[in-house]
């Protein structure tokens, strides 16, 4: 135990945590440096079948505005009240506001408490006591184990004016002049009487799932909190294999590591895997070596040709399947294609599953991927925590097959809008009107999203960074027109966006983003 200086008892002190991970979330995982701004939150005591990671000292965290929880390192907490308006300046976010809201309105009702239990003991005649506290050593287990007996467990609506208040993650580009947190002659009171409980996010998953049965007799299920930093996650015992560490593949085995997962890895380009593997993943030497030595294998390529090659190819998925093996194939492509792996799958007496995910490589690092899947309803319930890790919400749709359709029509949509967007920005321009007035007023309307904002914003800056490939969203068009064909219904629309992805294609905007179709009208 280390002895830290005496407390005072009359100021509610606030500390920040940084250095929190993207898609960190709370699964007992401790809290590293990634993309995250600073979240509020305060120190809870864990649940008491949750170990504490091992290596430097760190403290169980619930965080303001969600119903999350991560171990985060002692050296990462910062002061609160210091960097507060400069944090607020940084992020701009709604969700980090109404965080920052809450720890105000915390502090307020703590406040309150602790000035009518101030005069209820002078009216006694009492004074507070000053006696020094300890800090928990490394081996401690519970931070409960310093709680002054006499007090009562509280609860957010009964708030404890001695609770730590933290942010966690760094800012980016933001530089902490403070002195670190255990020099702060409050922290250590406020730390250790910290008697909240752990809130519903470390319940059991099956009671943190909603699931919502629609009459067309497909199943959604999310996650209980889906905001950017999620609630805890209890990883399956089962051994994952990904195959194919591309711009989606990359963000989703980052996560399941991320969630304590088992995963092995392979990539047609071997370096990709050498990141994963200083993450704590095993390598695989071919497709078929991953299937045998997994219980499921996801796969995420980037078109049907590269699917059934990864399958039936040489040393393909196909030769390490056997009874009760499961794969799950993520990549967009044909329904056609899909019937045909779950057929070769299903004949060596493995389970089917497709799961292709709407998002980018932004969503997917951060972990808020939305799923959809179809075919063996049990390999989906299997593969829960891996898909509660990688996204933000999942829907099973029925059988094999369904699921393509689905993620077919809606990069339909999603790349006719881009093509539309681009061409309303080059009109704005070819007409002498602003084109930022022209983002400015579509961001204040109806149509106004994150995904207007950036995209347009890419153009605006010409920045093409690829965050979805245009080669891919052009040929998801194509297999969207093609699947119009077989059911008889016309795609105009796609059909004549899908002419402008063409073009830009052969104006080698193949691997830049699907904005770079901007490209097409200015050339």
């Amino acid at each position: 135990m280390t002895e830290v200086g005496v407390c005072g008892t009359t100021e509610v002190k606030i500390c920040l945590l940084v250095g929190f991970s993207s898609g960190a979330k709370a699964s007992g995982q401790r809290g590293k440096l990634g993309r995250y701004p600073p979240w509020p939150g305060k120190v809870v005591s864990p649940p008491k079948d949750l170990k504490k990671p091992r290596g430097k000292k760190c403290h169980f965290v619930k965080f303001f505005g969600t119903e999350d929880h991560a171990w985060i390192k002692v050296e990462q907490l910062k002061p609160y009240h210091a960097h507060k308006e400069e944090m607020i300046k940084i992020n701009k976010g709604k969700r980090f506001q109404q965080a920052v809201d809450a720890v105000e309105d915390y502090l307020k009702k703590a406040k309150g408490k602790e000035q009518n239990s101030d005069g209820k003991a002078e009216s006694k005649g009492k004074k507070a006591s000053n006696k020094p506290l300890k800090i928990l050593d490394e081996d401690d287990e519970d931070l409960s184990a310093l709680k002054d007996p006499s007090e009562k467990d509280l609860t957010d609506s009964d708030p404890e004016p001695s609770a730590v208040e933290r942010l966690a993650g760094p800012g980016s580009g933001f530089k902490w002049e403070s002195s670190p947190v255990k020099d702060d002659p409050h922290f250590h009171h406020f730390l250790l009487i910290q008697s909240e409980k752990p809130a519903s996010s470390m319940e059991p998953i099956s009671k943190r799932l909603k699931i919502i049965e629609e009459v067309t007799g497909s199943t959604s299920i999310q996650a209980a909190d889906s905001t950017a930093i999620n609630g805890s996650i209890t990883p399956t015992d089962k051994r994952i294999g990904f195959l194919g560490l591309g711009l989606m593949g990359s963000g989703i085995v980052s996560n399941l590591l991320k969630m304590g997962h088992v995963v092995t890895v392979w990539n047609r380009t071997a370096e990709k895997c050498d990141l994963f593997i200083q993450e704590g993943a095993r390598l695989g030497r071919t497709p078929a070596e991953v299937a045998s030595m997994c219980d499921i294998t996801f796969s995420c390529v980037s078109d049907p040709k590269a699917a059934r090659d990864l399958v039936m190819g040489p040393s393909g998925v196909l030769q390490g399947i056997r009874p009760g093996k499961c794969y799950v194939e993520m990549s967009t492509v044909d329904p056609e294609t899909i019937t045909e792996l779950s057929q070769v799958i299903t004949s060596r007496g493995g389970r089917f599953l497709e799961a292709p995910v709407s998002g980018s490589q932004q969503v997917s690092n951060d972990g808020m991927l939305v799923i959809l899947a179809a075919g063996d309803r049990s390999v989906y319930e299997d593969c829960s925590s891996c898909f509660q890790a990688m996204g933000k919400t999942s829907f099973f749709l029925g059988e094999a097959g369904n699921a393509a359709k689905m993620m077919l029509i809606l990069n339909m949509v999603q790349g006719s809008f881009m093509a539309t967007i681009a061409e309303g920005l080059t009109l704005a321009q070819a007409t002498g009107q602003s084109q930022q007035t022209f983002l400015d007023i579509l961001c204040q309307g109806q149509m106004a999203s994150t995904f207007v904002d950036q995209k347009c914003q890419n153009i605006l800056q010409g920045n093409f960074k690829p965050d979805y490939y245009l080669k891919h969203i052009q040929k998801d068009l194509r297999l969207a027109i093609s699947m119009g064909d077989m059911a008889n219904h016309p795609t105009p629309m796609a059909a004549a966006a899908n002419e402008v992805y063409k073009r830009a294609k052969a104006l080698d905007q193949s691997d830049n983003d699907i904005s770079a179709v901007y490209r097409a009208y200015i050339h």
